[in-house]
């Protein structure tokens, strides 16, 4: 290497991962969550602090988020709830959304993310990139045997493409009949619309490249005004083609590609 020309890999990282480890840094997720969730999309947030989007789940999970080394500032973040957590806390957040007895009598650990967002004027690839690292990191730290969650699909002009979007869903992208999780509101029908306006969302697009499977008909969340699709991840049936998209690229990598998380 010249001694002129500058090594890429001793440049300090923009990005960073990390787990917010005092309630300041959490406070900070919330505001962005209530920012975006509320500011944003218009969500009716239950919460007892304005200006924070906040719950009772929040003290039972790790916040992983995504800081600007520049600024200090949170560029993106996401709640996670393991199993062991969520024993404490007597559920999963996604058992108020879905009737998961099949899912939970599966043997081994559950790791359960939600509440994922990213700042809009941060929202890029090596943004994401570190976000999804770091879950990478976290999933594998902690000897997780299914990742599952709620992905979102917004209405469109005409209302919620319920069919439409389950169409471009492959086959193999479903999950078995006997794993199918129930949804305790369904989406109305006088909701549900055949026309095909927005295609699949990028958070449940990236969920299905990684090998997530969609298990069964979606919720209705009024106060988010989204339906929710419940998904789960097999990480032992993560095949190696997924696997680079998964873990991301490392610093000297320039050349990996990322999917959307949101």
């Amino acid at each position: 290497m010249s001694a002129n020309r500058p090594n890429r890999e001793s440049r300090p990282r923009r990005f960073v991962a990390e787990i917010a480890r005092d309630e300041a840094t959490i406070r900070a997720t919330q505001a962005l969550r209530y920012q975006v969730f509320a500011g944003e999309m218009g969500a009716r947030l239950h919460t007892p602090i304005e200006g924070l989007d906040c719950d009772e789940i929040d003290a039972y999970c790790d916040h992983l988020l995504v800081r600007d080394t520049q600024t200090g500032t949170i560029a993106a973040c996401t709640r996670l709830l393991s199993d062991t957590q969520a024993r404490r806390l007597g559920r999963f957040y996604s058992e108020g959304e879905f009737d998961l007895g099949a899912i939970r009598a599966l043997s081994g650990r559950f790791l359960e993310i939600g509440r994922t967002c990213v700042d809009p004027a941060q929202r890029g690839g090596v943004v994401l990139g570190t976000l999804w690292n770091g879950l990478a990191d976290y999933v594998a730290e902690g000897g997780f045997d299914y990742l599952m969650g709620c992905a979102s699909i917004p209405p469109g002009p005409s209302g919620f493409a319920v069919d439409a979007v389950y169409r471009q869903i492959e086959p193999e992208q479903f999950g078995p009949a006997h794993l199918w999780a129930r949804p305790r509101i369904p989406v109305p029908a006088g909701k549900r619309c055949d026309r095909d306006e927005s295609g699949i969302p990028p958070l449940l697009q990236a969920y299905l490249r990684l090998g997530c499977r969609v298990c069964g008909e979606p919720y209705w969340d009024e106060d988010f005004n989204v339906m929710d699709v419940f998904i789960l991840l097999d990480l032992s049936r993560l095949q190696a083609r997924y696997e680079r998209r998964f873990i991301g690229p490392r610093p000297g990598d320039a050349h990996a590609a990322l999917p959307a998380l949101v």
